[in-house]
């Protein structure tokens, strides 16, 4: 049985102890493999068994706990939709509220002993409390009922609390008359404690949707329609859902691409900046990829579609990013465990704050203790906790996916800050991966083997084998059997009958072929120039020198000159021979190289690195750079390389352009610095603020924090812990 990843949007998600509620009602649920609640994203990333587990089951299980989860077609269309509606409802309330909040705050300040005040009080506070506040208590009741507690708890506990209490003194102030104690009412304080919370919910809600601006950026880039070219080719219009794979797309100047597939007919430039990052459009002709979400812009192109739906390049990207802006750091983790004890912890501080005035505070303790009481639960925010690490990876994140970046989780992101050395694959990474034949030597001075050299290495999947295939196109292609490959070395095949070898220097000496004096010395001057060797032999002699050059990337020594400088030490690898290495090494500047490298000896210099007390990044794009990858603390995969590497590495390169590798690392150690900033206000706000609520300074100056002011505190903290990770957006 094969577990299911999905991230489903979660309805009514307002503090740190919600997510936790929802994470543990979905965890309990036989079947569940895993799952992770996303505050800032009010989503929830679940990988499931689907045999074991309905998700009708997994959403019965969170709507027992209070809140929902959407499972219907399209499920983050309806959530925004519904996000939406929620929004404007939360502003009608706000500005309900606050209407009513101002003249009870000037009343209570100014009028407070003109006749009636208390009953004028008493009805403004009404309307704010008990209906534009209403979801606070619903809320706090339904999760006292599965006994949980959360923000809306306090909001509820505090903003009750003053507002019965203000209620007893209005209709029996002589009980408190009696005792020597003026009756003071406290409907202000209720009423604005709810005002100032509304307001917070609404800034906090709009930073969050910024911080997410990035996936629905890249959701909008998805167009709707699309015309297709039938068989008679008459053009129609119709959905984009209706594409199938062959089908052939009419895509015009100005439009969006529907679908990724390759052009058949046309020549244009298009801009793919928002899946690569790079802002210079890409020329393309017959045979050419065009990707889903890019545009099209000056000339007309057709193209046979190759991957439509959930298949295409860009909703691999949006699947990717939100899977990984929904997942965890390590100390989110720690941070989940602080906020599930954060609610009881709060309210038992509130509790020994009341007893401690109503025992200690002479004629006015009581008083005073219900105002400790009210101060403390109210000005306590576990959502400033809650939001402080998702906000900041949700904005990293996404804006790493508009470089062309792509994070697979947070932990990565927090491990590419830690990067000291990175090794490079050559071909493809630092080089263009595009092959060309500069020159062949015959042995014997005639080329009748060259039939058998294309037909050998059309077999091969490696970019040197393909530019020599292509060189030889024009040559009839024979019928290969008892083909075999040999990772880092080449390939052996037979052809009419005759075992041919194609590969490297290493693979001739293994089968104890002679390679011969003059072509010897032809692949040493070949190596001294940088061109990579391939040699073409039968089971004795080498019949063939064939010489390849891979361009160097104009970005790669702008790129390593950026990591070396930052600290990094940048190291080389490649299956080529030493001399050649040599030679791109020195043309690029790199610390060190390993040459005529086999994938596991790739995997062992990682290792070797690590045994060194390195932090390991390994950049490749090909099948043979897997094992270094997975070995490595940090695998970045080029965007252009194999579906293995890409599956294998925790980044990717949508460009293959090596400069993004310090643009990620950058972008890692500012998330990271705005996550720490953000955790240490957070838990200072709250370590200073709940004693200075609770009385702690009254011995000392008198003070006693007015209830008001804690919830205006309380609301902006988590607004500034969100906003504080949209400085993110405008970083360098």
């Amino acid at each position: 049985m094969s577990a299911i990843r999905i991230t489903l949007p979660v309805l009514h998600l307002h503090c740190a102890a919600c997510a936790g509620a929802v994470e543990d009602a979905i965890r309990s649920r036989q079947g569940v493999v895993s799952a992770a609640v996303n505050l800032a994203s009010s989503s929830a990333a679940i990988e499931y068994i689907p045999e074991s587990v309905s998700l009708s089951g997994i959403r019965e299980a969170v709507r027992a706990k209070g809140y929902d989860l959407l499972i219907e077609n399209n499920p983050s269309e309806a959530a925004d939709s519904m996000q939406a509606n929620e929004y404007r409802i939360l502003k009608r309330r706000t500005a309900g509220a606050a209407a009513l909040s101002l003249p009870l705050a000037g009343l209570s300040m100014f009028f407070m002993d003109a006749p009636f005040a208390n009953l004028w009080m008493w009805a403004l506070a009404t309307p704010v409390v008990f209906w534009l506040g209403r979801s606070f208590f619903i809320r706090a009741a339904r999760q006292l009922r599965h006994g949980a507690a959360s923000m809306d708890t306090l909001v509820a506990l505090s903003a009750g609390v003053a507002y019965l209490f203000s209620v007893f003194n209005t209709l029996l102030p002589e009980f408190w008359l009696a005792r020597g104690v003026m009756p003071h009412v406290y409907f202000e304080t209720a009423s604005v404690i709810i005002a100032f919370i509304l307001l917070g919910r609404c800034l906090e809600e709009k930073a969050k949707s910024r911080a997410s601006s990035s996936i629905k950026k890249l959701m909008g880039l998805q167009p709707k329609t699309v015309t297709l070219v039938r068989a008679d080719g008459q053009a129609v219009q119709t959905g984009v859902e209706q594409v199938a794979v062959g089908d052939i797309v009419w895509v015009k100047p100005g439009e969006q691409i529907a679908v990724d597939g390759v052009v058949t007919e046309g020549m244009s430039c298009v801009d793919e900046s928002m899946l690569s990052g790079e802002p210079l459009p890409v020329p393309k002709q017959e045979g050419a990829k065009v990707y889903a979400g890019t545009i099209n812009q000056k000339g007309s192109l057709r193209f046979s579609a190759g991957k439509v739906g959930d298949a295409t390049l860009l909703a691999h990207i949006i699947r990717m990013v939100r899977e990984a802006q929904g997942s965890k750091m390590p100390v989110q983790r720690r941070v989940d465990r602080i906020a599930a004890i954060f609610v009881p912890f709060v309210i038992a501080v509130a509790l020994a704050a009341f007893a401690a005035w109503a025992l200690l505070g002479g004629a006015n303790g009581a008083a005073h203790g219900l105002l400790a009481f009210v101060t403390v639960v109210i000005i306590a925010c576990p959502c400033a906790l809650g939001l402080a690490t998702p906000t900041a990876i949700m904005v990293g994140i996404g804006k790493a996916a508009e470089q062309g970046i792509l994070v697979k989780d947070a932990e990565s992101l927090e491990v590419a800050k830690k990067v000291s050395a990175v090794a490079l694959d050559k071909t493809g990474t630092i080089t263009e991966g595009k092959p060309a034949v500069t020159a062949v030597l015959w042995a014997s001075g005639d080329s009748r083997h060259a039939s058998a050299l294309r037909s050998l290495e059309a077999q091969s999947e490696h970019p040197l084998a393909e530019a020599v295939a292509q060189h030889f196109s024009e040559v009839p292609e024979g019928a290969v059997t008892a083909f075999e490959s040999f990772a880092g070395k080449g390939v052996k095949g037979t052809v009419d009958g005759q075992t041919y070898f194609a590969g490297s220097a290493q693979l001739l000496a293994e089968n104890r072929i002679a390679a011969g004096e003059p072509l010897a010395t032809a692949a040493k001057n070949f190596a001294a120039l940088a061109q990579t060797v391939v040699w073409f032999a039968d089971e004795r002699n080498a019949l063939a020198l064939i010489a390849v050059s891979d361009n160097v990337k104009e970005s790669s020594r702008t790129a390593i000159r950026q990591l070396r400088s930052e600290g990094i030490a940048v190291y080389m690898l490649t299956g080529d021979s030493a001399a050649t290495a040599a030679e791109v090494a020195a043309t690029v500047g790199v610390d060190g190289f390993l040459a005529e490298a086999l994938p596991q000896q790739k995997a062992a210099f990682i290792r070797q690195l690590q045994a060194e007390g390195k932090v390991a990044a390994m950049v490749g794009d090909g099948i043979n750079d897997s094992a270094a990858l997975a070995q490595a603390d940090l695998g970045i995969a080029m965007g252009q390389g194999s579906d293995v590497a890409i599956d294998t590495a925790q980044m990717t390169i949508v460009s293959s352009d090596l400069s993004k590798i310090p643009e990620a690392i950058r972008l890692s150690r500012q998330t990271v610095s705005i996550i720490r900033q953000n955790l240490f206000w957070a838990f200072v706000y709250n370590l200073i603020g709940i004693p200075v609520a609770a009385g702690a300074l009254y011995a000392v100056n008198g003070f006693l924090l007015n209830p008001m002011l804690a919830g205006g505190a309380m609301a902006l903290s988590s607004v500034c812990v969100v906003c504080n990770s949209l400085r993110l957006r405008w970083k360098k």
